[in-house]
């Protein structure tokens, strides 16, 4: 049970929390205690809440964290902080290794009264939720709160891609799927600044290309990945793949886009055929990275593949870089400046009142939505 604030014990919160595991129904709001920060914490009183597609995982008990019940989902937030935790030392910090000496702490970590926003494990659907201070950074003037939320995970998550997982280098092509999503939208303004020669989108509609080609991409395509009738054509190192069924009609069409050369870099969230079909389609020492698993199907890739296609199939979750503060102050900051400069458009969706996440839910899986979702908790 989540500790309660004595001071707030006569306002309990409104909050979005699951009993069960299954479909967007089992979001249903509720009123729980407030809770009070523990060492190195902040209590955060939130005005939006960020939703992602891992969330839809969770909310299922298919993501790679699993979580006990009840439990409220959420793992972002933007806010004010209204309360911090007595500092952590080394004797207390035991319950969470990422907490920070407030008072001693890194400069950017907010104090009460300033602007901030937060990574959680949980506990982002509410009116308030304790973070991290370690994981928490002031919002700078002038960026909205959703903004903030929207260059917070999909930003970081963008920039690392990029950054540390493919090793983006100078003049590189770059796929991106799902382009006028959160994390792509973000991933086709930043492939070019940071580097890539050639900017290849793939999207839903004919409206979501034209965007993917506004926001800065080269070239935009469905991810068309239905069967070949034959076996998919050897272009360049393709043949390589089609020993193994990889390779099919996404596979010619990112090959063809890309001027009739193999791919350098394809970041993809979607998983299945998309995820089979572009591997198929790098060159000797291209890397594929996947940061998610959207159609919930898997791909089996064997050492014999990437030894015979000197491939790199490259994996990436945020949750492993929450400890590292070092790999999340800097990147936010980079990517707020690029923002204030006008560099960088942080594309927001849609808003939900709080006690709607079970349609916003429900808007997401069905891919009804485009851009950063998030929660208003004061509606």
């Amino acid at each position: 049970m989540p500790r309660v604030a004595i001071g707030l014990r006569c306002r309990a919160m409104r909050a979005v929390q699951i009993e069960e595991f299954g479909g967007p129904e089992v979001l249903r709001l509720a009123e729980l205690p407030v809770p009070e920060p523990g060492p190195g914490e902040l209590l955060i009183r939130v005005s939006r809440a960020g939703l992602n597609f891992g969330d839809t995982h969770q909310r299922r008990n298919q993501y790679i964290a699993k979580h006990e019940l009840p439990v409220v989902l959420g793992g972002e937030v933007a806010g004010v902080v209204e309360r911090v935790g007595p500092p952590a030392d080394d004797s207390t910090s035991g319950r969470d290794p990422s907490a920070v000496k407030i008072t001693h702490g890194p400069s950017d970590v907010p104090g009460v009264g300033d602007r901030a926003i937060a990574l959680l494990r949980t506990g982002g659907y509410a009116e308030y939720a304790v973070a991290p201070a370690a994981r928490a950074f002031r919002i700078p003037d002038g960026v909205s709160d959703d903004d903030a939320l929207a260059l917070l995970i999909q930003g970081l998550t963008a920039w690392h891609l990029l950054r540390t997982s493919a090793h983006l280098a100078r003049g590189e092509s770059v796929v991106v799927h799902s382009a006028a999503g959160g994390v792509g939208s973000l991933l086709t303004q930043l492939a070019a600044p940071l580097g890539a020669g050639r900017v290849i989108a793939t999207a839903g509609s004919d409206e979501r290309r034209a965007e993917a080609l506004e926001l800065g991409a080269d070239v935009a395509l469905a991810a068309e990945t239905g069967p070949a009738a034959a076996p998919a054509a050897a272009v360049g190192d393709v043949a390589l793949a089609d020993r193994d069924g990889l390779a099919g009609p996404l596979t010619d069409a990112l090959i063809a886009a890309n001027g009739g050369r193999p791919l350098d870099v394809v970041l993809d969230a979607a998983g299945g055929a998309v995820f089979a079909q572009s591997l198929a389609a790098l060159g000797p020492f291209g890397r594929i990275v996947a940061y998610g698993n959207s159609t919930r199907e898997k791909v089996a890739v064997t050492n014999g593949d990437l030894l015979r296609s000197s491939r790199a199939v490259v994996g990436f979750w945020l949750m492993h870089l929450l400890d590292r503060r070092d790999m999340l102050a800097e990147p936010l900051a980079d990517l707020f400046a690029r923002a204030a400069r006008g560099e960088l458009r942080p594309r927001v969706g849609g808003t939900y009142p709080l006690a709607d996440a079970a349609r916003a839910h429900a808007d997401l899986e069905a891919r009804r939505t485009a851009g950063k979702l998030t929660l208003d908790t004061t509606a």
